[in-house]
């Protein structure tokens, strides 16, 4: 099995985070009595209901919050580096 890469990791999920906003912000207006505005302001430092500016800091900030997940990637293969199945040559 081929070992899971950051790069390509951290730009899904920073892509799928990014996406993922813009669709709930367009949800928001569409639909506002069942609007996420007040979580997307508490997650996201910076963002008031809805401006340009407010709005692609959103988007970086989701892209963002990507990248810092996809950290889970070396983690995991630091760990699984000093298991003791790795240790005794069980991999």
């Amino acid at each position: 099995m081929e070992r899971l890469r950051y790069w390509p990791t951290a730009w899904a999920l920073g892509g799928f985070l990014a996406v993922s906003y813009v669709v709930c912000v367009a949800w928001d207006g569409l639909f506002p009595s069942w609007a996420m505005r007040g979580a997307w302001q508490d997650l996201l430092p910076g963002f008031e209901w809805l401006s340009v500016g407010s709005f692609f800091l959103g988007l970086v900030e989701t892209l963002v919050y990507g990248l810092w997940f996809a950290l889970l990637v070396p983690l995991l293969r630091w760990t699984a580096g000093r298991s003791p199945e790795a240790i005794r040559g069980g991999r």
